[in-house]
């Protein structure tokens, strides 16, 4: 897939011409000036053509550019497949990382201040939890079939 010269590259890019040069600094094509030139010309790059113009006169090492995005993405899980425990996003493992806290809080708080109605609060950020991400918003439930031996049995 040959792209554009003109297409935008990203600080990735950048870092492996920087490499680069310090590779022709290190084997004497350039003199520190040179790379102290160059490298300003890198850092301030923004498409491909401005960073190949920089590594005209030099042999490899070249910098490569890096492929898109989308192609390094990871690829997204068909509906009812689930989804892997770190995919999910940081405020959902978060929050259910701390419900356990939350119901022995509330029970703490019920028990020392006579405060009963506090054990509410757990369930209500389970309840806005599971409006937000789903019912088994909570649970991780990738390879149930290798934890529950005797459900798979059972399903047999």
């Amino acid at each position: 897939m040959n792209e554009s010269p003109d297409v935008r590259i990203g600080d990735a890019d950048r870092e492996t011409a920087l490499n680069a040069l310090g590779e022709h600094l290190s084997a004497g094509r350039l003199d520190v000036d040179e790379y102290g030139e160059r490298s300003a010309r890198v850092t301030a790059a923004k498409t491909r053509r401005e960073l190949t113009e920089i590594f005209t006169d030099l042999p490899a090492p070249r910098p490569g550019v890096a492929p898109a995005a989308a192609a390094v993405e990871k690829p997204r899980p068909k509906p009812g497949e689930p989804i892997a425990w770190s995919d999910r996003p940081v405020g959902q493992r978060v929050t259910a990382g701390i419900l356990p806290l939350l119901f022995v809080g509330a029970i703490v708080v019920g028990l020392t201040t006579g405060i009963w109605w506090f054990i509410a609060v757990p369930f209500i950020v389970g309840a806005v939890g599971r409006g937000f991400w789903g019912p088994d918003w909570d649970k991780d439930r990738r390879d149930q079939r290798h934890r529950h031996p005797r459900r798979e049995l059972r399903d047999r």
